[in-house]
């Protein structure tokens, strides 16, 4: 089974957003949407989408989003 990690650090408490997309900018699941503490967290992803069905290989982005910090990343999913 196919699974991800994202590992991300945040320096103070805040409301953190982390979302992924397909390559054509289409909406898959979102992984995090809740206040958050300080430190270092790690999340994540088992190559499904918000309807708990298994995505295709492919490339796909995710964004993070926390208080005025936003990051924008690629990861591939191999099968």
């Amino acid at each position: 089974n196919p699974i991800t990690r994202i590992n991300y650090d945040l320096p103070q408490d805040e409301h953190t957003f982390i979302v992924v997309f397909d390559i054509m900018g289409r909406y898959v699941k979102t992984l995090v949407d809740k206040n958050q503490t300080a430190g270092f967290k790690t999340v994540k992803w088992d190559a499904t989408n918000n309807k708990g069905k298994r995505v295709a290989a492919g490339m796909y982005i995710y964004r993070i989003v926390s208080g005025s910090f936003s990051e924008t990343k690629k990861m591939i999913l191999i099968k």
